[in-house]
């Protein structure tokens, strides 16, 4: 299934092998058996909780070390299935913003069921119809997306294998656009990527810490695999994540003065914690060290798994990779 990155692969490359795995919430189980065999494949003792997050350690003497990032991607469930086979969504995020700040009619769909995958469309009534309408807002409910997968009955879509609770996502094609790259699931695939590489390209014998690496579960309904981490005695942590930023129009430089290319960035709150200063200081001055860019910030409307981590007791800090257009299509 899976192969290790060799000396020749980059970071970029393994991303973009993550990235096309469907691991929506609760639905993760192709990512992370990657990571069980890239892991374990890469000379880690790789262990794996109840509810599924998957541990991979270098044991070193030193304090222990948890690096992290979370496994499954945003996207949808199926509530229902119509009698003219059109699926009705629910946000599997637990909130109903999806449906009108994450831009996703027209796009195409991937819906994850029991026995496969089933492609479709996320559709809405066109503006020809809507126009008609007095009563319509101007924005999307959870009652006007659905997903079309060309069935023409109920029946039919069942027969396909699709059911309520199966994971519905954004399906783009992973590409190269420019300097930079472009699809779904960036976020936190990305966090993967580097932990892999990590392992990699670590040089043991020099490991001043007993270090694991991790991939979490059900981030993105609640932190829910990082919050089952409270008894495992790491001494602090670093979560690794995606994080909006405001080099593109649209978006206030005073209220997120991130962008790309101005390197990873350290964040010193969110809505949910405040990170632990003393390892934030410590790779400010890795950083500086080694001539390493990194940017600072606060943000204001995102929680992450390092703040179930801090609840957990584990000090840790927040390295974001900055990234455009977080939690849409």
């Amino acid at each position: 299934m899976t192969s290790v990155p060799g000396v020749g692969v980059s970071v970029i490359d393994t991303l973009m092998t993550l990235m096309e795995f469907a691991g929506p919430t609760g639905q993760e189980e192709p990512v992370l058996a990657w990571c069980r065999e890239t892991w374990a494949a890469l000379g880690a003792e790789v262990t794996v909780s109840p509810i599924g997050n998957v541990f991979a350690r270098v044991k070193a003497d030193g304090p222990r070390l948890l690096v992290e990032g979370h496994a499954d991607e945003i996207g949808f469930v199926v509530k229902s299935i119509d009698r003219r086979g059109f699926l009705w969504l629910a946000d599997a995020q637990g909130g109903s913003r999806a449906f009108h700040q994450r831009f996703f009619v027209g796009q195409n769909a991937l819906v994850v069921t029991r026995t496969g995958r089933v492609p479709g469309i996320f559709a809405a009534p066109s503006g020809h119809v809507l126009a008609t309408k007095p009563e319509f807002t101007g924005r999307l409910d959870a009652n006007d997306v659905f997903v079309d997968i060309g069935a023409e009955s109920k029946e039919e879509a069942e027969m396909l294998g699709t059911h309520p609770g199966a994971g519905v996502l954004w399906n783009p094609p992973s590409q190269r656009l420019g300097h930079r790259i472009g699809g779904k699931a960036i976020d936190d695939r990305v966090a993967l990527a580097l932990a892999t590489h990590l392992l990699r390209d670590l040089d043991r014998t020099l490991l001043a810490f007993d270090l694991t690496v991790a991939a979490t579960v059900q981030e993105e309904i609640g932190l829910n695999g990082a919050y089952s981490l409270a008894g495992p005695g790491f001494d602090r942590a670093i979560a690794i994540d995606n994080g909006p930023i405001g080099d593109y129009p649209g978006v206030d430089e005073r209220e997120m003065p991130l962008a790309l290319g101005a390197g990873p960035a350290l964040i010193y709150k969110d809505s949910m914690t405040h990170y632990d200063r003393r390892i934030i200081n410590q790779l400010l001055d890795v950083a500086a060290e080694n001539e390493i860019p990194a940017q600072q910030a606060v943000y204001q409307g995102i929680g992450t798994d390092g703040a179930a981590l801090i609840k957990a007791g584990i000090p840790t800090a927040l390295l974001a990779i900055p990234t455009r257009y977080t939690h849409t299509a």
